[in-house]
């Protein structure tokens, strides 16, 4: 009898409670001060070893940064799922967040990490922000980074040549620029078609290990999956599919409709543009970028090829992208130039 008259006091005291308390406010969503306080990775930070619930990913055809060597991660929150939404960018829960790490190889072969840049899908408006973290010298962690820097840097290209240029961390608001699509910030890189392949020392596809995983929903058969073209591999694809791939993931995040290059014209994404997109087709903005040429792609002479010259050039107003790099990436000009010149008269 006396328990159930403590139980019948324990249930008043806690229908009261349930009248009285307030309910739980979700604390708004805050940038941590170092990378370290996300606690992404376990170990050594440097290493960059992802810690369970941690993803790692490669894209087939990735943007190129002054050869920097890029890793990547996801990080889902507990118990979410990315689902499948066609060949363009998944539908990530909120919280997801996207990690992209950038180091160079320098002269004595040890990479040295340099930025991490975030992007979080806040929960509040399920919108995403982006933050930069700058890596101290010792590499023990890297610090929130609004404002940009100039690092000078030596390091090893892919062909183990040595260079030293000054390296641009972007500020946030240079992020945005390539960020933004109809004045909304979206992820570039992780699209589906993007992450439609095999990578280096995996024996399954990568969308495939995900759907195994259990991280990735709703995926079809993987024929039916479009894929995004290896620009490096010139087994599998012809050169008109690697220099559209390149051209898709280097130029299109500003040359697509809704884009910060919208007012060019010259819409260069890989799914929705013409075979030979900016064929001689005037500048509209270029001024003296243009170097005194007068049509974005001439075919068969990419040296009087706008689109070749500006990416062939490290000088501000001229060269393309505009951000990202301070070096020209040889590889990428031999194969654009090669695409141009191949076209028929």
């Amino acid at each position: 009898m006396r328990k159930l008259v403590v139980a019948g006091v324990c249930l008043v005291l806690l229908y009261c409670c349930g009248q009285t308390a307030k309910q739980p406010v979700n604390k708004a969503f805050e940038w941590q001060s170092h990378l370290s306080g996300y606690h992404f990775f376990e170990g050594a930070l440097k290493q960059l070893q992802p810690r369970n619930g941690v993803t790692g990913y490669d894209l087939a055809t990735p943007l190129f940064t002054d050869y920097t060597h890029k890793s990547r991660f996801i990080a889902l929150p507990k118990d979410s799922v990315i689902r499948y939404n066609g060949a363009g960018l998944p539908e990530f829960p909120d919280s997801t967040f996207i990690i992209k790490n950038f180091a160079f190889l320098q002269p004595d072969h040890q990479l040295k990490l340099i930025e991490t840049r975030i992007l979080f899908k806040d929960p509040a408006d399920h919108s995403w922000r982006v933050m930069n973290y700058l890596w101290n010298e010792a590499q023990t962690d890297a610090e929130q980074w609004i404002s940009g820097k100039r690092v000078p840097v030596t390091f090893l290209d892919d062909n183990g040549n040595e260079h030293t240029t000054t390296y641009q961390v972007p500020n946030t608001n240079d992020c945005k620029r390539c960020h933004i699509n109809n004045s909304i910030l979206t992820p570039i890189g992780p699209k589906v078609r993007n992450l439609n392949f095999t990578r280096k020392g995996a024996d399954m596809n990568q969308l495939a290990q995900f759907a195994s995983a259990g991280i990735l929903k709703g995926l079809p058969s993987a024929d039916s999956i479009a894929r995004l073209p290896v620009w490096t591999d010139s087994v599998s694809f012809s050169v008109s599919e690697r220099a559209r791939a390149y051209l898709d993931v280097n130029c299109a995040h500003c040359h697509i409709r809704g884009g910060d290059a919208y007012n060019t014209g010259l819409f260069l994404d890989y799914e929705h543009t013409a075979a030979t997109p900016g064929v001689m087709k005037e500048p509209v903005s270029a001024g003296g970028g243009a170097g005194g040429l007068n049509y974005d792609v001439i075919p068969g002479d990419a040296k009087h090829s706008i689109l070749v010259y500006r990416m062939n050039s490290t000088e501000p107003g001229t060269a393309m992208p505009e951000l990202a790099r301070t070096v020209i990436h040889k590889e990428g000009v031999a194969l654009i130039t090669q695409w141009v010149n191949g076209l028929k008269k």
